[in-house]
């Protein structure tokens, strides 16, 4: 068997600790760096650097961000009054990308998941419900809840959660619809997404 000197040895095992990177990658990634310039390594080095030192946690929805508050919840222009709860912040890219939509954020970073031990106090949900107060809302009272997460079994589960946690509070909360994608073939569709496509049907 063949085996990598300590350092690169090293090098494969903290680019396998990355999410779905295996061994024949991170082999890949770690020959591809020793490849590289020294000052394009340098580059690489201090851009992990400086992520871990300047970006934090945004206080009011939990973004990723180097300012705090986010321009998210600092711009004076967003819709106050509704509140899109996502599981990610690239989450939070893709809605963007729409232009649709100017309300505010909220991320979890994560999803309910009893089998991965991932339970509500493990979800960064303990500063949405104050946010429902105008008193912390630049007194602007928040009229919907839009839950934005993905539409998989732990996505579902953390939706209905913060739906049962919302309602009582009288706050109205929405689900994003689920369904045919746009360009599909209804040949190729499978049944739980035309399910959901008949459920969110809607009039035109």
């Amino acid at each position: 068997m063949l085996e990598y000197s300590e350092p690169v040895a090293k090098l494969i095992d903290e680019f396998k600790r990355l999410p779905g990177v295996g061994h024949k990658s991170a082999q890949r990634l770690a020959f591809y760096i020793l490849r590289r310039p020294e000052a394009e390594v340098e580059n690489f080095i201090e851009a992990l650097r400086e992520v871990k030192e300047k970006i934090v946690f945004c206080d009011v929805c939990n973004n990723l961000t180097d300012v705090n508050p986010c321009m998210y919840c600092a711009s004076p222009t967003r819709d106050r009054s509704m509140i899109c709860v996502v599981e990610e912040p690239y989450n939070l890219v893709a809605i963007e990308k729409t232009r649709s939509y100017k309300g505010l954020y909220h991320i979890l970073h994560g999803s309910l998941s009893p089998i991965r031990g991932v339970g509500p106090d493990e979800l960064m949900l303990a500063n949405l419900i104050p946010r429902l107060m105008p008193q912390n809302n630049e007194g602007i009272d928040v009229q919907e809840i839009i839950v934005a997460t993905n539409p998989t079994t732990e996505g579902e589960a953390t939706a209905n959660y913060i739906a049962r946690l919302l309602k009582p509070l009288g706050v109205r909360v929405t689900r994003i619809a689920m369904g045919m994608p746009v360009g599909a073939d209804l040949e190729f569709v499978d049944e739980v997404t035309m399910d959901k496509a008949m459920t969110n049907r809607h009039d035109i």
